[in-house]
């Protein structure tokens, strides 16, 4: 790729019709002088999957080496077409002393504009650079504001750190967003409220819509906890209404209240796995397109009725303890079960038969 054209993209400020521009001219190169080109495209998940395959023809062909970066998820946020033609990259995050590094050079460069302070000693920088999780540009901005914050008269490192904490690093749109949740979500199933309750203060900590929390716990109270205990649906139910009604701060208290009794409520999962044998069957040949037994069908017209429609069906209600011998299933699955007669799995944990926790 020596002597390749290089030009460099930014999906937030770079049009489809320039990129087919670029195209063109990259068609143009390989075909007079056999140049090739190298697009470089930041944020390409700012495309949405239409305009992202654009890229599609243009790569196949080999007109362009295409290297899109991204902070997003590529499996959500890049189009599946494009992503099965490109190689996927992990860049992992930087070690404390690698942030520690950067800090310590910035240091030195803003020295002109903010004067040498025991403030931001070495133990400070350090911190800052833990609290930074391995982003660079984080840490840079958090450093931008400990700077601002140690002109200030009478400023404690305390003060900073607690200036630090309500700037959490959290990204409401991101994996920060989606890891976060699916560890509470986790962590209630587990039984842990003390991981729970951690997971539920970073989020509301990070401005996380309270909203979004609650909506999950009235998920959590059907799929987790189901039919081991009624009783939680309604109140996962009064807690979102509550959330909404109250806002924050206050929400943080019910929202914690209905984190607890979700950890400690016994759980099932038979009526969120029966309904996943339901979708199951559907997927089997001809199974979705099964006619619905005559005697169930609605009969609101005479010539329904003349047909067929709900004739010998049988009113439970009308019989002795409602009971009546009649079929609901289309004939093609009578006897089968979707609904199991254990609430969970039966799979033994190894790590508790060696002693673990």
């Amino acid at each position: 790729m020596v002597g390749s054209r290089f030009i460099e993209l930014n999906a937030t400020s770079t049009g489809v019709s320039e990129c087919k521009k670029y195209f063109q001219e990259a068609m143009n190169d390989l075909a007079l002088t056999g140049r090739k080109t190298i697009i470089f495209c930041d944020e390409i998940h700012r495309f949405n999957k239409a305009q992202q395959d654009v890229f599609l023809k243009p790569v196949e062909a080999g007109t362009v080496t295409l290297i899109g970066a991204t902070t997003e998820n590529p499996s959500f946020k890049v189009a599946n077409a494009l992503l099965s033609r490109c190689r996927t990259f992990t860049l992992q995050s930087l070690t404390a002393e690698d942030v520690v590094r950067i800090l310590q050079r910035a240091i030195k460069e803003e020295e002109s504009v903010y004067p040498q302070t025991p403030l931001l000693d070495e133990a400070m920088v350090t911190y800052l650079a833990r609290f930074a999780d391995g982003d660079a540009r984080t840490a840079l901005n958090l450093l931008e504001l400990a700077l601002s914050l140690t002109t200030r008269e009478g400023i404690t490192q305390e003060d900073i750190k607690a200036a630090l904490t309500k700037t959490l690093v959290y990204d409401r749109a991101g994996d920060q967003h989606y890891d976060t949740i699916s560890a509470f979500h986790k962590s209630v199933r587990g039984n842990d409220a003390d991981a729970a309750l951690y997971y539920l203060a970073r989020m509301l900590q990070s401005g996380e819509d309270p909203l979004f929390i609650a909506r999950r716990m009235v998920v959590i109270a059907s799929e987790d906890v189901g039919l081991a205990d009624n009783t939680l649906l309604p109140l996962a139910t009064a807690t979102y209404t509550a959330t909404q009604q109250i806002g924050m701060p206050e929400a943080r208290i019910p929202l914690a209240h209905c984190t607890v009794a979700l950890c400690n409520a016994p759980k099932s999962t038979k009526a969120y796995r029966a309904l996943n044998n339901a979708y199951a069957a559907l997927r089997e040949p001809g199974v979705a397109g099964l006619p619905v037994p005559l005697h169930l069908r609605n009969a609101p017209t005479r010539l329904m009725r003349d047909i067929g429609y709900g004739a010998e069906y049988k009113y439970p209600p009308n019989y002795r303890d409602g009971q009546v011998k009649q079929t609901y299933l289309p004939d093609e699955l009578v006897g089968r079960r979707f609904v199991e007669d254990r609430d969970l799995g039966t799979e033994v944990d190894p790590d508790l038969e060696m002693g673990g926790t």
